[in-house]
């Protein structure tokens, strides 16, 4: 065995245990989220609506809080009451921590979903909830920026619905892109990921 091939051995070793020693500086283990984690996305920063009072509103306006955003509409038959339903029971759930936390509905309706509707249907759930809205431009910016998906769908009747992302993005107090939970993740679930980020 050579002299070189030894001292490459060796400074290898060396590497391999300032990492081991750097990784264990670095303190806590990084959150393990029940939904996916989407760190380093950057989804949402291109949000600029309105919420239901009127006022201006991105998601620096939220900073210090976890912001849970999900798309949505008033006329929705199922998913959404269901997932407003879920998300006043994850507020129980985190109790004093709720005050802490920011849920937003994005309308995908803007044509029917006025600021007074907006502000009816969402706190009727939990009065601490804002819904957004804006001109459909806005609108389209916005789910462009989550990059989640919407669509009117025609019924016979001539009326329509809105076809639309079923999901709930988890941002941090930073106002960054966390993790992504489908729908049907549960309380307990949503509330978890939710502590993992206060």
């Amino acid at each position: 065995m050579s002299a070189s091939f030894t001292r490459r051995r060796l400074l290898r070793g060396c590497a391999a245990a300032a990492a081991v020693v750097a990784l264990a500086a670095c303190g806590e283990s990084p959150p393990k989220f029940k939904g996916s984690d989407i760190t380093g996305t950057h989804l949402g920063k291109g949000l600029a609506l309105t919420d239901h009072n009127g006022q201006a509103r991105t998601l620096q306006d939220f900073s210090g809080k976890v912001q849970v955003v999900f798309f949505g509409f008033t006329q929705c038959p199922d998913v959404c009451p269901t997932t407003l339903a879920e998300l006043s029971q994850v507020m129980t759930k985190l109790g004093a921590d709720a005050e802490r936390v920011q849920v937003l509905l994005i309308s995908v309706d803007p044509e029917r979903d006025t600021p007074e509707i907006l502000k009816q249907y969402v706190t009727t759930f939990d009065p601490r909830f804002l819904a957004l809205t804006g001109t459909p431009d806005q609108i389209r910016q916005a789910a462009a920026s989550f990059k989640a998906y919407y669509a009117k769908v025609p019924r016979p009747d001539g009326d329509y619905t809105m076809d639309h992302t079923a999901a709930f993005y988890l941002l941090d107090v930073k106002g960054e892109a966390r993790v992504l939970a489908n729908n049907n993740i549960g309380a307990d679930n949503l509330a978890h990921d939710i502590k993992a980020l206060l």
